[in-house]
């Protein structure tokens, strides 16, 4: 090839190589910033293209970063102006291409994958303008490249890459304009040149299967992604099989070669050919003995690339399956159905996989296996040999539900999230596997659960939570059993009803671990109806929340989670709970005081969101209580009381305090205190009005002492957001008694210039107006 074309550019402007090498410099972000203003010049330059090529085809070697921004700006060029060029300048850039291929080859160091890509990108562009008109003999041209060595051919095969990427890729969003062109693209290929491509594949995988593994991993890549558009029989014949089963049982070609051959399986066909390609491969495959493999540490990234392998071939079946029975085909159903029984094995034998991402990989495969075997029993075919499969799944999601006794509870990484995303999968299995078979799902967790509740002292933290995590689960799977019985589940509900007493009187609650106390006061809430019917057992659960099970727990998490749960257990069962209100109330006596700065800062056990729930939770027991007007209003001046005195001591000392982060904090306990105070309100309903209830005066006294905040100098900002919102509440909850208080409120609130303030303002003058608008005529 003549490079006399290239040699025309040698005499133009040079490029800033200095500025080009912060291109890719992660840290220093002026030079990265230079480096692209730089690079946006060149975009716009009518040379800047040609001073890129000039300097990769240069005798001087150049930095990774240099050649990339160069390609880059080429790439740019390519895709923008290329097509609407003089035949001159597309001319330089095809000699440029095969020019640089050509250098590639020769080099003793030859650029890394990351340049590699780029070029193959610029290519592929150059591709889609020319081919085929103005560059028929494209991929002739690319095949002749083969002969001059193992990094040419890995140039091909990365160019070959980012054509499919770009005319084969569904998932990307294209203009009707492009699939039009593509789709001629394709056919084109299709009908002059794919089987030389196929045989230039199997080529590489022959000469280069013992001296290049890298480069046979990026041709099953190729045949992996290029196998959704071609003829299948050009790929799924003897020569490659053979070629398939051998790579296998190599360790670095087997991962890939797992990937390729479930591309090949996931090929869009016919149901019945695509049953008879799956169970072909299923031959080979097992008939090398590769779904034998058990591996070892070391072999992790297989066994996850062999179970989706099975995972493929499964709902591969059962897509079939499904396609057969909407078609009524019943000889092609029977035929798949036999295909998926005789995965049932390998299904169990990768979803029980000590290794949770070998599992996951084949949850689909059983879920859609359920899902199958569901239509089985609608047409009353489920039988014995289904029911063991389903136990046995059953028994795999138990015991994969377990934690792994090393997890640390303190802090979660990224181990731990994706064991939670795995437990949501199985849990999607548990909830398809009681729709399908309740009675046997119902029964064989009834039995691991009370077995488990009964010896607790004896199990593991793990063995203990799974326990609980499946009566929970059981609930939920298990419809109405907490509330109206219907009478196909009656006899489940006394079931649970066993179950549940039994998680309340077995002590479970005191075998310490962070998980399972979390859990029991998760399962206790979420079945109050049952304390509804059996109220002997709240003492028991008052008892776990109130000590250092609970809010007292020494793990801040399970504090703050058992305040909000608490919450929920008091207020479902508030009717319940007079006569145990004095001593919750007493109990709960040194939880309600507040953290002030004032002698340094007292450390409560409880964050102020989490006491947010408890002068709730309080003040419901105290509003919903058997008590008279005058009682109640003894006992919330006992709970609130000693909140306005200790505002008020703030409300002296915020203004002689110089230091401005002391006054911060005096300013946030005191916006907490009229937090608590107005959390107090939800206590209240349209019934128990504070009225009714003889309360209002506690609140008024209160609204007063707050205003007074609004005539301090310093922390305006949040200390009129709370008096706002105890305002907004106050409106709710009084009537014609809380608009005396406004105009003051109003005027401290609108004084300020600050238009935020204002803005914020608006909202409660529109509460007022609605409310009280008779009043206020």
């Amino acid at each position: 090839m003549s490079l006399k074309a290239l040699a025309l550019f040698k005499n133009g402007p040079l490029m800033d190589v200095a500025c080009i090498q912060g291109f890719l410099d992660q840290g220093n972000p002026l030079a990265r910033a230079q480096a692209f203003q730089y690079f946006e010049q060149l975009k716009e330059s009518q040379d800047g293209w040609k001073m890129s090529i000039n300097l990769l085809t240069g005798p001087n070697k150049q930095q990774e970063q240099v050649k990339f921004f160069c390609f880059q700006v080429i790439f740019h060029y390519v895709k923008t102006k290329y097509s609407f060029a003089d035949s001159e300048q597309q001319q330089h850039i095809r000699e440029f291409v095969k020019h640089w291929i050509q250098s590639q080859s020769s080099c003793s160091e030859p650029d890394t994958a990351l340049i590699q890509n780029k070029a193959a990108q610029v290519v592929c562009q150059v591709f889609l303008s020319d081919y085929p008109s103005k560059w028929p003999g494209f991929f002739d041209d690319l095949l002749s490249a083969l002969g001059l060595g193992v990094t040419a051919t890995a140039i091909y095969l990365r160019i070959v890459l980012a054509i499919n990427a770009e005319i084969g890729d569904r998932e990307i969003p294209r203009s009707q304009k492009e699939l039009d062109s593509f789709t001629f693209i394709k056919d084109t290929i299709r009908e002059t040149c794919v089987t030389k491509l196929v045989d230039s594949w199997h080529h590489i995988l022959v000469t280069y299967q013992t001296i290049k593994h890298d480069v046979v991993c990026l041709c099953l890549d190729v045949i992996g992604s290029y196998i959704a558009w071609i003829d299948i029989g050009l790929i799924a014949n003897d020569r490659f099989v053979q070629v398939f089963v051998t790579f296998l049982s190599v360790p670095t070609l087997r991962e890939s070669t797992c990937d390729c051959i479930s591309q090949i399986i996931s090929k869009g066909m016919d149901p019945v050919a695509k049953v008879k390609l799956v169970e072909s491969y299923a031959a080979v495959i097992k008939q090398a003995g590769v779904l034998n493999f058990t591996g070892s540490g070391d072999d992790e990234d297989f066994m996850v690339k062999l179970s989706t392998l099975v995972n493929t071939m499964g709902t591969a079946i059962l897509t079939s399956w499904t396609k057969l029975q909407k078609a009524k085909d019943t000889n092609g159903m029977t035929i798949a159905a036999n295909a998926i029984h005789d995965k049932t094995e390998l299904l169990l034998k990768f979803l029980s996989n000590d290794d949770d991402e070998v599992s996951l990989a084949v949850v689909e495969f059983a879920r859609e296996y359920l899902q199958f075997l569901k239509n089985k029993a609608s047409a009353g075919a489920y039988n014995g040999p289904d029911s063991s499969i389903v136990e046995a799944i059953l028994y795999i999601v138990i015991n994969k539900y377990k934690y792994d006794p090393s997890t640390d509870f303190s802090c979660q990484d990224q181990e731990d999230a994706f064991f939670q995303d795995y437990r949501k999968s199985l849990k999607i299995l548990f909830d398809n596997l009681t729709m399908l078979d309740l009675e046997l799902v119902f029964s064989r967790t009834q039995s691991m659960i009370t077995d488990t509740l009964s010896r607790w002292q004896s199990l593991s933290y793990s063995d203990v939570e799974v326990g609980i995590t499946f009566l929970y689960l059981l609930g939920e799977a298990v419809p109405n059993c907490q509330g109206n019985p219907i009478s196909a589940n009656s006899d489940k509900k006394a079931e649970m009803h066993e179950m549940l007493q039994l998680l309340a009187t077995s002590g479970v609650s005191r075998q310490g671990h962070v998980a399972v106390v979390l859990l029991f006061f998760e399962t206790v809430v979420r079945f109050e109806k049952f304390f509804a019917q059996e109220p002997r057992h709240i003492p028991e659960i008052l008892a776990a929340f109130l000590d250092d099970r609970g809010l007292r727990n020494k793990d801040p998490h399970v504090r703050s989670r058992a305040s909000y749960l608490f919450y929920r257990f008091i207020k479902c069962l508030k009717t319940l709970m007079s006569s145990y209100t004095e001593g919750i109330l007493t109990k709960l006596q040194d939880l309600l005081v507040l953290s002030t700065p004032l002698n340094g800062v007292l450390s409560s056990i409880l964050s102020p969101d989490d006491q947010l729930y408890i002068y709730e939770t309080a003040a419901i027991l105290i509003i919903s209580g058997n008590y008279d007007s005058e009682t109640k209003l003894n006992l919330l001046q006992r709970l609130l009381l000693p909140v306005a005195e200790t505002f008020k001591t703030l409300l002296e000392k915020l203004p002689v305090t110089s230091e401005e982060q002391q006054r911060r904090e005096i300013a946030k306990c005191m916006n907490h205190a009229i937090a608590v105070t107005s959390r107090t309100s939800k206590a209240f309903s349209n019934q128990q009005t504070m009225k009714v209830n003889g309360c209002m005066d506690v609140y008024l006294q209160a609204l007063q002492i707050f205003l007074g905040a609004l005539n301090l100098p310093y922390e305006q900002s949040v200390l009129q957001s709370a008096v706002r919102q105890y305002l907004h509440r106050m409106v709710v909850c009084l009537e014609s008694e809380v608009l005396p208080y406004f105009p003051m409120a109003a005027e401290q609130l609108l004084k300020s210039s600050d238009i935020r303030s204002i803005q914020e303002f608006i909202p409660l003058i529109n509460q007022l107006i609605s409310k009280f608008k008779v009043s206020l005529l």
